[in-house]
């Protein structure tokens, strides 16, 4: 079995989500359940070791795509600005349930690649603390320095709607990212403060125009953790080759993306999606950047993933299906761990982790 370091899962979203049904998160990660993707059991029996478990505030209303017409094709509406306090507090709750399953032996919330190999060593789920969309951080960023003391190691700074940081794309197929502004001077600052505390920047849900002013303002590796690619699936939320070609002059990496509609080339959220379209994906990406710059990024409790991996437990079908279409157990390795390993230990100022 590989074990597998994935990029991106919206577990909190959905351990808070329970929290406030009056469902126990904890007992919840713990002891297992029937809902969602991620739990401790289900990610063991998959060989899932560890990943970046996303801080993400959901719209305040039920975010539902939009249905596509006849071809196919569909747009859904960038959602609305979100206020910040109300965000602040939702985003306090998350990081609190991280916490709470930490002290409960649930998990590990890891600072260092040392921590997550520890982790592994250990057998306890290697978690990093992410955020994706930053409508919980302040302008003058005083929020961003105290949750990177409790943990937070990584951020995207939109999810798919604007902020006070830049501009996200919407969910369209078939579609480019080129669909509006990037960074504000107030991302501009983001990013430069999170290149000095040593927090990795997301490009997964930020427009083109706002992917390069990263490129510009960082001088950190490029990484989308849970995007795939444009010329395959045309959904705007996939990566073009400048983009990809970008992500390998600068060693980072992009995360494969289990989500349906980012891998099958007519965009459908059908769960009876075949791996292959998942190993096709990999090829292009690997055949395009370099296979050190290719990962996993689940987007596990946060999307439609195909029917033969099902959920955590189902990870391995995935290595099975790389490993069928001729990828060695070193090259497995490295898409399924190191290569995050590596960047991860970039972005976080660590000497350089063998």
């Amino acid at each position: 079995m590989q074990l597998v370091f994935d990029g991106h899962n919206d577990v909190l979203l959905r351990l808070w989500r329970a929290h406030a049904s009056g469902i126990d998160p904890v007992r919840q990660f713990i002891d297992g359940t029937r809902d969602g993707h991620i739990d401790a059991n289900r990610a063991r029996a998959g060989g899932l070791a560890g990943g970046l478990c996303a801080i993400y505030i959901p719209s305040m209303h039920d975010f539902v795509l939009n249905e596509p017409d006849s071809r196919g094709h569909y747009v859904t509406p960038v959602d609305k600005q979100l206020e910040r306090a109300p965000s602040l507090d939702i985003a306090n709750q998350m990081a609190a349930i991280a916490l709470r399953v930490e002290r409960a032996g649930g998990w590990r919330l890891c600072r260092s690649t040392a921590d997550i190999r520890a982790a592994f060593a250990d057998d306890v789920f290697a978690a990093v603390l992410h955020m994706e969309g930053c409508e919980a951080i302040d302008a003058d960023l005083a929020a961003l320095e105290v949750f990177h003391q409790a943990g937070l190691r990584s951020l995207g700074p939109v999810w798919s709607r604007p902020n006070i940081f830049g501009h996200g794309v919407p969910f369209a197929f078939p579609m480019s990212p080129d669909t509006g502004p990037g960074l504000t001077p107030l991302g501009f600052e983001l990013v430069k403060a999170c290149d000095r505390l040593g927090i990795l920047i997301d490009l997964a849900h930020i427009t083109e125009k706002g992917f390069w002013d990263v490129a510009k303002a960082s001088a950190a590796p490029l990484v989308a953790s849970h995007s795939n690619a444009h010329a395959l699936t045309p959904v705007a939320r996939n990566l073009t080759d400048r983009q990809l070609d970008a992500i390998a002059e600068r060693k980072g990496l992009v995360g494969l993306n289990y989500a349906v509609t980012m891998l099958r080339p007519d965009g459908r959220d059908f769960a009876d999606t075949p791996l292959s379209d998942m190993v096709r994906h990999v090829d292009y990406l690997v055949n395009r950047m370099g296979m050190e710059c290719v990962a996993l990024g689940s987007d596990f409790d946060g999307c439609t993933v195909p029917a033969a991996i099902k959920d955590a437990s189902g990870n391995q079908a995935l290595v099975e299906a790389l490993r069928q279409a001729g990828y060695g157990e070193d090259d497995l390795a490295l898409i399924c761990r190191e290569n995050w390993l590596r960047v991860l230990g970039n972005a976080w100022h660590e000497q350089a982790d063998r």
